[in-house]
């Protein structure tokens, strides 16, 4: 399996968030923070768009991610 890398769970994101807007970080391919952006994010409370995300993601949480931050915003939030 090709390493983990931020553009990897980036593309992984928008997989399972087709419109959403993301930014994935990373200083070591294991611990990675992720900027999302979704209108599907409105009205659902910060779990539940974390959950979507997790969602997305699958079995690689805990195993190649092994740490991940979550910014999960509507386009409002976020100011765009």
């Amino acid at each position: 399996m090709s390493p983990m890398t931020p553009d990897r769970v980036a593309d992984l994101i928008r997989t399972g968030l087709p419109d959403a807007t993301v930014v994935v970080e990373s200083d070591d391919n294991t611990h990675f923070a992720a900027r999302i952006v979704a209108a599907r994010f409105a009205g659902l409370r910060p779990i539940a768009r974390h959950q979507l995300i997790y969602k997305a993601l699958g079995e690689l949480m805990g195993r190649e991610i092994h740490a991940l931050s979550i910014e999960a915003l509507t386009p409002e939030e976020a100011g765009s």
